[in-house]
């Protein structure tokens, strides 16, 4: 178990490294949209709203990136978060332990990831099979009646 719980922070670890780069990265384009912005205002003739613009995009982009890691740094901890009251709740919680607001399928996981190693490998909602007894014999279909000479069919119509 040992094992386990050492891969999943070195995953976390790994994800917070990322995270750090990330935010360095977000400081140096900020510096480069100071600059941009200082070039033009030095020199109005120069329009660098693109440039400012492109970076700006690339902040937004990697703001996302940084949310998306810090949601898998939660779910390395067996957590996630409530879109509502941003409380964090068990992978398990079908809803929220605070506000009661309901957590969406896709943050549904399996069974078998949330059970201890020790639990039945069957989920609780399906029953051990048990023998059924027999069915009782359906009566025999019935063949449709043979039509007679005066019944045509579609095609000699």
């Amino acid at each position: 178990m040992a094992l386990f719980q050492d891969q999943k922070g070195k995953n976390i670890i790994n994800y917070q490294k990322m995270i750090n780069e990330k935010k360095d990265t977000i400081r140096k384009y900020y510096d480069e949209i100071g600059h941009l912005y200082y070039g033009q205002y030095k020199d109005m003739n120069i329009d660098v709203t693109k440039d400012i613009n492109a970076r700006c995009e690339s902040i937004s982009n990697i703001y996302k990136d940084i949310e998306e890691l810090n949601i898998k740094i939660l779910r390395e901890k067996g957590l996630k978060k409530c879109a509502i009251c941003s409380t964090e709740n068990q992978l398990a919680n079908a809803f929220c332990f605070k506000c009661g607001a309901r957590f969406a399928d896709d943050d549904a996981i399996p069974a078998d990831v949330i059970a201890p190693p020790n639990a039945c490998a069957t989920p609780p909602s399906e029953k051990p099979a048990v023998p059924a007894e027999p069915a009782p014999e359906a009566p025999a279909a019935v063949e449709p009646a043979a039509a007679g000479p005066e019944a045509k069919s579609e095609d000699e119509i």
